[in-house]
């Protein structure tokens, strides 16, 4: 009887047993509510930073012709958008303590679209409905697969959580997977570096990727010093580990490298190239470090790692398709080149500014009509040509341009066109 009740009983508890340890990792409420705090965090921060650069941009563009050129600084709507910039950050800094890396990096497609829908909301152009669908069909295609690739990644995001204490930070520093893949990392990097800067290799991709190899050692500092910092409130002090200062001095050194190569990418190429494949391209890496240092996908199923990657895909068509729209911004060109006139100064030669002012006429060698300027029409100097009429050693009179009034200019220009031609 005892040996025929044995084998029942071991029976009947080892799927209770299984199921607990299978299904743990992914039914604990209090992880998955700091995954939503983290992710609301973060998308809060990136909307509100979308809104803050929209703001700083519409001040600039107000004050484009001032003569001031830090006019912007006693602006109200500057200011606004500088504590908005302010608080938006803080905002995404702040969800890197409660949210695995690799769910927090993704989410910064919302700035996308945040940039998209503000663009086509405030838009100046009048447009019939069939051109302004036709316009913005990808636009809008591309905000709704952004959209649902950002769901995507919130319900199959990883769901590894750990505290930011100062010995678990230097236990995963010095592991032997985050060691390889700082020395492939540093090896990439200095050969990126060689081309861009010795072989003059400017392609958008090499320079994105330089910055998308110091982003991600940014964002595993960022989430060391929030992680560290949150900790420390909770109160368990964390501020008097060496640990802290150096990731903090990384994130630091690495934010201002690269936000300079994106200054250099900023000089040579479209943002809208910039936006779109900069994303792609640090969030593939972000993401690859993620889970080499912090281990984000330790524990989750094939199924929750598929579908978080099929998020990220239909974030990163979202986003392509959104700044695929944009236009891209023409340079002012002269209505007269300077370079077909021989002697003439190139508009590109040292600097100096050959085109007129900004505070004067946009229409160059145009007439203006404005009463409150009557001395507009001064007499123009031009070079002396010396031309042989009739007998040899005769020169004629040097040409010049007379006085008129504004009812004259126009037959006056005539009879000077017709007299050149004679």
């Amino acid at each position: 009887m005892e040996g025929g009740n044995s084998p029942n009983l071991q029976l009947q508890q080892l799927p209770l047993a299984t199921a607990a340890v299978s299904v743990q990792p992914h039914t604990d409420s209090f992880s998955y509510k700091e995954n939503l705090i983290g992710a609301l965090l973060a998308i809060f921060g990136h909307l509100v930073i979308s809104i803050a650069l929209n703001l700083q941009k519409y001040s600039h563009i107000r004050l484009a012709g001032s003569k001031d050129p830090r006019a912007y600084f006693k602006t109200k709507t500057w200011w606004c958008g500088l504590f908005l910039l302010v608080l938006g950050e803080l905002g995404v800094f702040s969800s890197y303590a409660f949210a695995p890396l690799s769910l927090i990096v993704p989410l910064s497609a919302v700035s996308v679209i945040a940039s998209a829908i503000i663009g086509i909301i405030f838009i100046k152009e009048k447009w019939k409905p069939k051109d302004f669908l036709r316009r913005y069909v990808l636009s809008f295609v591309g905000c709704g697969l952004a959209i649902v690739g950002t769901y995507l990644l919130i319900t199959f995001g990883p769901n590894s959580h750990e505290k930011m204490t100062g010995e678990n930070i230097t236990r995963h520093l010095v592991s032997w997977p985050f060691l390889l893949y700082v020395l492939v990392e540093i090896v990439m990097f200095c050969l990126l570096l060689y081309f861009y800067k010795e072989k003059n290799a400017n392609y958008i991709v090499v320079i994105l990727l330089l910055v998308a190899l110091l982003g991600s050692m940014t964002v595993v500092t960022v989430k060391a010093v929030a992680g560290m910092i949150v900790v420390s409130i909770q109160g368990n002090l964390q501020l008097d580990y060496p640990i802290f200062y150096i990731m903090l001095v990384c994130m630091i050194a690495t934010a201002i490298f690269q936000a300079t190569f994106l200054a250099q990418a900023s000089q040579l190429y479209d943002s809208s190239q910039i936006a779109s494949i900069g994303y792609i391209l640090s969030t593939t890496v972000a993401i690859t470090a993620g889970a080499t240092f912090y281990l984000d996908f330790t524990g989750e199923d094939v199924l929750h790692i598929c579908m978080f990657a099929l998020g990220c895909l239909i974030a990163f068509l979202g986003v392509f398709l959104i700044t695929r729209n944009r236009k891209k911004s023409v340079p002012f060109e002269p209505y007269i080149s300077m370079d077909a006139m021989p002697g003439m100064q190139n508009m590109h030669d040292k600097g100096i500014a050959v085109q007129p002012d900004l505070k004067a006429s946009f229409s160059y060698g145009a007439l203006e009509n404005n009463d409150n300027m009557p001395e507009i029409y001064t007499p123009a100097t031009l070079p002396i040509v010396q031309e042989q009429h009739g007998s040899k050693g005769v020169s004629a009179p040097p040409y010049r341009v007379l006085e008129h009034s504004k009812k004259d200019i126009l037959p006056g220009f005539s009879a000077g066109l017709s007299r050149s031609t004679d």
